[in-house]
């Protein structure tokens, strides 16, 4: 399949239209990736381990700490609309 035929049928699977500027444009550029994906292909990796991430840093997240809050009445008390200890809103479509 050449590139341009490449393009049209991942653009018809994913349901979209390019014009024959766009395909011509992502072809280019699908042709650079797959160059880059071969010359990494030819590397000689005899030997080095695979990343799992980039850094070997383990957990570097803190230990949770319990901190006082606003008292439910505190927290609602400034609220337009509530319904018993929640905050009422506008409903979000």
């Amino acid at each position: 399949m050449n590139p341009i035929e490449t393009v049209e049928y991942v653009a018809e699977l994913a349901r979209l239209k390019f014009t024959k500027e766009e395909t011509a444009e992502f072809a280019e550029q699908f042709q650079k990736i797959l160059s880059y994906i071969q010359t990494i292909e030819e590397l000689d990796l005899d030997g080095i381990e695979p990343l799992t991430h980039i850094s070997e840093a383990e957990n570097v997240f803190r230990e949770d700490m319990v901190k006082p809050s606003l008292s439910l009445e505190d927290a609602l008390k400034n609220a337009p609309k509530r319904n018993e200890s929640f905050f009422k809103v506008p409903k979000v479509l």
